[in-house]
C-alpha cells in the first residue's frame, strides 16, 4: 500500500511538472521577473545556493536559441539549475564549476574549458559580480576578486575568450551579472564588462532581471536607501550576445578600453 502510495504521488509531480513545462510561456519583453528560483514541481537546481539563478531565465534562453539534441555548456554551474532545464528539454549539457556540489557536475576552472573550437551550440554563465558571496574555498576562484580591481575584468574576460572558442559561429550566449553600490561607492559592472564581451561577440539584447530576495531587500534597509540618498541593486543585466562569422585579429582584441578602473 505504502508504495502503491509513493508510485502514484511520483506520477503526480511527473504529471504536473510536464503540464506546467507545456503551459509555460516565453518573455516578450526586456524586463524578466521571476519572484520563484523553480518553476513547476520538480527542483532545478537548488534554491538555497548562493547566486542561483532562477530557472525560468535558462528555459526562456533554451528556448529561443537552442533545439532538441543541442549541446548547451555552463561554465560556471553552481547548483546545476542549467543541467536539469536543458535535460528536461532533450539538449545536451555540461556543467563545470570549481565548487562540486552534485555528480554530474565536472570540476574545472572556466578560463580553461576542456572542449573543441567550435563545438557548442549554446551557452550560459552567472559569474561572480565582485567578491561579496562566498562561492568556494578554492583560492582561483573569481569570486574573491573585488570587482573594483581591474583583475576581477582580466579574469572574465579570460573567461569570454573561451566561451568565444569552444562556440559555434551565429550561436549565441547569455552572460548575467550585475552592478555594485558598496560603502558609498558605485561600480558599474555591467558596462565594464560588456566592454570586453564586445571585443568577442556581437549583441543581440540585453534583459534586466528583476533582484529578488536578497539580503538588503527588507524594510530597514529602503528606508536606509531613502535617508542617506542611495538605491538598492533592483535588477540583474542578462546579456545575450552571439559569436559573429568574422573573428577579430589578435591586433584588434588588443584595443585599449574606453574607460579605466582607478
Amino acid at each position: 500500500m505504502a508504495h502503491g502510495f509513493i508510485f502514484s504521488h511520483k506520477m503526480y509531480l511527473k504529471l504536473s511538472n510536464e503540464f506546467m513545462i507545456n503551459n509555460l510561456i516565453l518573455e516578450s519583453t526586456t524586463l524578466w521577473d521571476f519572484p520563484r528560483q523553480n518553476y513547476g514541481d520538480i527542483p532545478h537546481g537548488d534554491n538555497k545556493y548562493n547566486g542561483v539563478t532562477p530557472a525560468f531565465v535558462i528555459w526562456n534562453l533554451l528556448q529561443r536559441y537552442t533545439k532538441e539534441g543541442d549541446l548547451v555548456v555552463d561554465p560556471m554551474c553552481g547548483s546545476g539549475t542549467t543541467i536539469d532545464v536543458a535535460k528536461e528539454l532533450n539538449r545536451k549539457v555540461i556543467g563545470y564549476d570549481l565548487n562540486v556540489v552534485r555528480p554530474d557536475v565536472i570540476k574545472n576552472d572556466s578560463r580553461k574549458i576542456p572542449l573543441k573550437d567550435n563545438s557548442v551550440d549554446f551557452i550560459f554563465i552567472d559569474s561572480p559580480y565582485s567578491d561579496n558571496i562566498s562561492y568556494s574555498d578554492e583560492p582561483q576562484c573569481i569570486g574573491k576578486i573585488s570587482c573594483e580591481k581591474v583583475e576581477f575584468y582580466n579574469e572574465l574576460e579570460k573567461v569570454a575568450s573561451e566561451i568565444a572558442r569552444i562556440l559555434k559561429q551565429e550561436k549565441a550566449m547569455g552572460w548575467v551579472i550585475a552592478d555594485q553600490w558598496i560603502k558609498k561607492k558605485f561600480t558599474p559592472v555591467g558596462f565594464l564588462l560588456w566592454q570586453r564581451l564586445e571585443k568577442y561577440f556581437e549583441p543581440v539584447d540585453i534583459i534586466c532581471l528583476t533582484r529578488h530576495n536578497q539580503t538588503s531587500n527588507t524594510q530597514v534597509w529602503h528606508n536606509r536607501a531613502r535617508q542617506f540618498n542611495f538605491y538598492l541593486r533592483g535588477f540583474k543585466y542578462l546579456f545575450i550576445m552571439r559569436k559573429p562569422t568574422i573573428i577579430k585579429s589578435e591586433n584588434e582584441l588588443k584595443q585599449p578600453f574606453a574607460k579605466k578602473i582607478d
